[in-house]
């Protein structure tokens, strides 16, 4: 019997083992990732700074691809995101004061953080939508630099991001690719062309896709989810409850957070931002929803209300 339970403690103890040495792999390999340094070469654009293209800018960063959700009111940076199980995820001060990058990135470097989601040395650059903002024509994206460049400067010096050995063993095993897009996006797709700003499903469909609504509804917004733990974005294909919305309940949404049955959104979706859209986007992305093909299983309809 005492033979028995020796080999039982050894093959335990050497399970530990591997498990240990499996983990230590995982966890140098997540960290790798992060360090991994791209080649890419910035295109180029024109990044006028008239008022007209500055306004454009401000407009896009405040009402459409909502920076601030991330980088905070102001653009001076904060801790979005902070779980310890994960780590304390923090975003960059774009403004030019102390601790910002403004004053030190070039248009290159803008362009490889916005489209491509790496720093200038070419590292990725965690949890930044490079994947939607890819979607952005060259005169929107040179409007969106124009613009960062005049944001009041403000002091601020972030701290580091830190994540524990848990999440870069995750990394290693590809949880977070959704999060690290620099590793999975096309570097070397052209820039779109946008279509005619208007009332029209064609620029609906151009607004949607720079933003980040598919980030938490789904690759054909029949539904998703942001993360782990995160709310589930419902369907919003017409077999989605918006299905039986009208245009001015949807604006009523995007305006006040508020459905048709006065139930208040959760503030995860970042309707505060999308509120400052013009009654013209607004349309044209209602136009979008309405023309999706329904989906065949619509997912957790009761959360879509």
């Amino acid at each position: 019997m005492r033979q028995i339970f020796k080999w039982m403690a050894i093959g335990l103890g050497s399970l530990v083992i591997i498990a240990g040495i499996a983990a230590l792999v995982l966890y140098s390999l997540g960290r790798s990732r992060l360090n991994r340094t791209h080649e890419i070469t910035a295109a180029a654009i024109s990044v006028d700074d008239n008022a007209e293209t500055v306004e454009r800018g401000k407009h896009l960063v405040e009402a459409v691809v909502a920076c601030g959700e991330c980088h905070g009111e102001g653009l001076h940076g904060r801790a979005f995101f902070d779980e310890p199980a994960i780590g304390t995820v923090v975003s960059a001060n774009l403004t030019g004061g102390e601790g910002g990058l403004a004053g030190a990135y070039r248009d290159e470097d803008w362009i490889r953080a916005i489209r491509h989601g790496v720093d200038p040395s070419g590292k990725p650059l965690l949890v930044m939508p490079a994947q939607h903002f890819q979607n952005m024509s060259a005169a929107d994206l040179g409007a969106v630099i124009a613009y960062l460049k005049t944001v009041p400067p403000v002091d601020n010096v972030p701290p580091a991001t830190k994540l524990t050995p848990l999440t870069y063993i995750l990394i290693a095993l590809g949880q977070f690719d959704n999060n690290i897009p620099a590793d999975t996006i096309n570097h070397s797709a052209p820039l779109p062309e946008a279509p005619p700003e208007g009332a029209t499903q064609a620029y609906g469909e151009y607004l949607v896709s720079i933003a980040t609504c598919r980030e938490c509804h789904g690759k054909e917004l029949t539904s998703g989810q942001a993360g782990p733990g995160q709310p589930i974005g419902p369907n919003l294909t017409p077999s989605g409850n918006l299905g039986s919305w009208s245009q001015a309940d949807f604006f009523r949404l995007i305006r006040t957070g508020q459905t048709p049955t006065g139930r208040q959104i959760n503030d995860f979706m970042p309707w505060h931002y999308y509120r400052q859209m013009t009654d013209v986007e607004l349309e044209a992305i209602w136009l979008y929803l309405q023309s999706l093909e329904p989906a065949a299983t619509p997912v957790n309809l009761s959360a879509s209300e």
